[in-house]
């Protein structure tokens, strides 16, 4: 009888065991989720704002058309189904999307009207102020990304989390972090 019952509390102590640390991966990838939705919302935004940014500067300068197909180009790549769904896609059209905004101000330098137009000045503060989001919001993601994995990798975890669907995520890290460590600026 004390081996029955002796078994019965070491099957309620793993029960409970499994029970909390499921519902604490669980919490943990709806987390992640959470804040890749919020990458993927602010790379829309960017995106939006990108047309207009490229139509002010072909209003000066309309025969620099290498680098307006380019930032288009870029554009689609942030937005497109891969891109918004693996954190390794994204980061590589980041890093394509951050050199080819740089040509892009790099072109309205030549034209002093334009970076002193009212419009050009606003959407350059949004795109700043949208990159800041990015920022934080890959931070938080990474974050989530962080602990999640470690709860997976975690002896017992690991014994039984990847049998259960948890599966280790990607961070959202780019091929060159200098790229996008400032967002684009235009000097004066």
């Amino acid at each position: 009888m004390e081996i029955f019952i002796g078994l019965l509390v070491l099957a309620a102590v793993v029960g409970i065991y499994l029970w909390v640390t499921y519902n604490a991966l669980v919490t943990l990838k709806v987390r992640v989720d959470e804040a890749w939705s919020d990458i993927t919302v602010q790379l829309k935004r960017r995106a939006d704002l990108i047309p207009n940014l490229i139509e002010t500067v072909r209003g000066y300068a309309s025969h620099e058309r290498e680098v307006f197909e380019n930032v288009t180009k870029a554009r689609a790549a942030t937005v497109s189904p891969e891109a918004l769904s693996h954190p390794a896609q994204a980061a590589q059209a980041e890093g394509m999307l951050q050199g080819a905004l740089k040509s892009l101000f790099a072109v309205s330098e030549a034209y002093p009207q334009l970076v002193a137009s009212n419009n050009f000045l606003e959407l350059q503060r949004e795109l700043t102020d949208t990159e800041d989001k990015i920022m934080a919001s890959r931070r938080f993601f990474n974050g989530g990304v962080r602990e999640l994995n470690t709860k997976i990798q975690q002896f017992p975890n690991n014994i039984f989390a990847r049998n259960l669907g948890f599966l280790e995520r990607e961070f959202f890290e780019v091929d060159n972090p200098a790229a996008i460590q400032e967002p684009p600026q235009v000097s004066f």
